[in-house]
């Protein structure tokens, strides 16, 4: 496992980074005086509901992602190949948040935004078939 380092880092910081949105989702409603659970109006306008939304982007696209990523450690996907995709991974979703919380035009599902999330699907199904390709092999 020495060798995916980079990767079981990146992994690391995907899962913290869930955890960060859940407590600033959390804090922000708690300063708003809004109760757990959704944020009404579900409108991108809405800071409130676009701090929630990231949160529950992270928290939604992360099984998808760490799944494959130790799976592909067991069955031995190269580690540069691994920490390249993990890094992009993250990259897109930090990017994603940022974007998503500015608010404006690109946070309302502008093109911008649509290019991260297609990107980060993109990089999402590379793993998958980078990590199966290697356990058929």
């Amino acid at each position: 496992m020495e060798a995916y380092w980079l990767s079981i880092l990146g992994v690391l910081a995907l899962c913290l980074l869930s955890v960060l949105l859940a407590v600033y989702s959390g804090v922000s409603k708690g300063f708003a005086g809004a109760l757990s659970g959704p944020v009404f109006p579900a409108d991108d306008g809405n800071r409130l509901y676009r701090i929630d939304r990231v949160h529950m982007n992270s928290v939604e696209a992360l099984a998808p992602f760490v799944v494959p990523a130790v799976l592909a450690m067991m069955v031995g996907v190269g580690p540069v190949t691994l920490a390249v995709l993990v890094w992009a991974h993250l990259a897109i979703r930090l990017t994603h948040l940022v974007i998503y919380l500015r608010g404006g035009s690109a946070a309302k599902g502008g093109s911008v935004r649509t290019i991260l999330y297609v990107s980060g699907a993109l990089v999402m199904l590379a793993l998958i078939l980078v990590t199966g390709w290697a356990a058929l092999h």
